[in-house]
């Protein structure tokens, strides 16, 4: 069945609904035409006995003694109304239910031994019903009463009853016209909708949609990121396996609102403002994630919205491998070429017999690095922030940048919303803007002021630099995602992300830029 095409497959279900339909509704009208038939046949076999029993000459031989001369009178006047009205037989019986008329001539004379007519000869008047070898006969029985209201006889009027084959085979041409007509209508009618409903369907067959749609939700079950659709009705359409991981949804939610599965994805308003949102961080059903939203159009109408996700703790790890734990691997390199000079500078003070010298400048190395060491172990409450600012001070020194701490910063525990990993991006991606804006400018001191702040107030990160500067239409755009005043690819990105998080913990992102003066930037929560 699922290679026949699905014009054969309306066609035969239609032709099967209306020949099921035709058969109940021929139960119907049949069964009403023969209770029908039965009445006309009831009151035409009681109008004839009645009209038999008032004949005058009827009563006029039935009151005769003599039999035969009353079978040979009322006889024929009884056939000739019989065969005009079409009767199959009236009897007429005289008091001593001897037969006077009868459509079989030797019956004539006989006397009647049924029972059915004893009701008869005690005057009352009635209709019964019997079957016989001819099929069922339906029978008036109607007393003859004389001038003084004496009975003098009955007379039986009977109506073969016809059969369902009779009526049908009177309707013959009638009913052939309505099947032929139905089944031809029916017919039109089931190709021209499986025609239209096969270009709904793209010329595609059920089974070849079945096995699409199968392929299609693999495909997206099978996909790492997480994906949710929706149309215009807001009725979820897909939610891949990963989708439910990330976000915790157990049970079946296809077919069902978006609101009572998930009231904060924020999807249904890209059917209501109808563009896209990329590299959107949102936080739904308590997950951190990073989406892209987009509308969903067909032939130039949406007709929904689709969000394409991923957990943030994946793309976390990517930022800080980018930002802040990157400048670690880097700073391994700075401090080992950094070593690389003390030891150069070392060994010569040995060689030219300087002891006290080489022995003042291991102090003086030592007593640096021990300063700033326990200055961050003392004041910054945070492993990765300190081990980002130890390394951004020794790669400043690379570059010929002078990395200034503020001696009051001090950081107990991130704001709320907020984690370590959120503060090295910030803090990476700012002081790395900072060195990027010194390379540009020629200057003898090149400076980096990087204060952290924490009281009961909130919490503050500052960054400062001497470096090129911005105008105000630059200061305008340097948050979008994207917008990048380097010539490289692969920027544009650090300030956009920067921007999120602030925004994520309620914070605000103030800039004051000069041009050929610097750069400041702070961030309050």
């Amino acid at each position: 069945m699922k290679q026949i095409s699905i014009h054969w497959k309306v066609m035969v279900i239609t032709f099967f609904i209306v020949v099921c339909s035709f058969i109940v509704a021929g139960i119907f009208v049949l069964d009403n035409a023969m209770k029908s038939k039965e009445a006309e046949i009831r009151e035409r076999s009681m109008l004839m006995a009645r009209t038999v029993a008032e004949l005058p000459e009827l009563q006029l031989y039935l009151m005769n003694g003599d039999v035969r001369e009353a079978a040979e009178k009322i006889n024929p006047v009884v056939e000739k109304i019989r065969v005009i009205n079409k009767a199959d037989y009236i009897v007429v019986l005289n008091k001593d239910r001897i037969r006077l008329s009868h459509p079989v001539k030797s019956m004539l004379g006989t006397k009647s031994q049924t029972v059915d007519e004893d009701a008869a000869f005690t005057e009352h008047t009635y209709i019964s019903k019997a079957k016989g070898e001819a099929g069922t006969m339906m029978r008036a029985f109607m007393p003859v009463l004389n001038k003084e209201h004496n009975q003098i006889g009955v007379v039986v009027s009977g109506y073969l009853m016809p059969s369902i084959w009779d009526i049908l085979w009177d309707v013959k041409m009638e009913i052939f016209l309505a099947v032929g007509f139905a089944f031809l209508f029916a017919g039109w009618g089931a190709w021209t909708l499986a025609g239209h409903m096969k270009n709904q369907m793209f010329g595609l067959e059920p089974h070849e949609i079945a096995r699409l749609y199968a392929e299609r939700s693999e495909t997206f079950n099978a996909m790492h990121e997480g994906i949710i659709a929706i149309d215009s009705n807001l009725t979820v359409t897909i939610f891949n396996h990963k989708a439910r991981k990330i976000l915790g949804v157990d049970g079946e939610v296809i077919g069902k609102n978006i609101y009572d599965i998930l009231p904060d994805t924020r999807l249904p308003e890209i059917l209501d403002f109808n563009y896209p949102i990329y590299n959107k961080e949102l936080s739904v059903n308590r997950h951190s994630i990073l989406s892209n939203r987009i509308p969903i159009e067909v032939e130039g109408k949406t007709v929904g919205a689709v969000a394409v996700f991923q957990d943030r703790t994946e793309v976390k790890k990517l930022a800080e491998e980018l930002t802040g734990f990157k400048a670690f691997v880097q700073a391994l390199r700075v401090q080992n070429h950094e070593h690389m000079n003390k030891m150069h500078t070392l060994g010569g003070l040995l060689q030219l017999g300087k002891y006290q010298a080489a022995l003042d400048y291991i102090f003086q190395v030592k007593e640096e690095q021990a300063e700033l060491t326990n200055f961050l172990k003392e004041r910054i409450k945070d492993d990765s922030l300190s081990g980002l600012l130890l390394s951004k001070v020794s790669h400043g020194k690379e570059l010929g940048i002078t990395v200034e701490i503020d001696n009051n910063s001090k950081w107990n525990h991130c704001p709320e919303n907020l984690d370590h990993h959120d503060l090295v991006i910030i803090l990476g991606n700012l002081i790395e803007n900072a060195f990027e804006a010194l390379r540009q400018v020629k200057r003898q001191e090149k400076k980096v002021f990087v204060s952290l702040d924490y009281n009961e107030d909130g919490f503050s990160i500052m960054v400062e630099d001497n470096g090129v500067g911005m105008d105000q239409q630059t200061i305008n755009s340097i948050f979008e995602n994207g917008f990048t005043t380097k010539k490289e690819a692969g920027h544009g990105i650090g300030l956009h992300l920067v921007n999120e998080i602030a925004m994520k913990g309620n914070g605000t992102v103030d800039v004051d830029s000069y041009p050929d003066e610097g750069t400041s930037i702070i961030i309050t929560f």
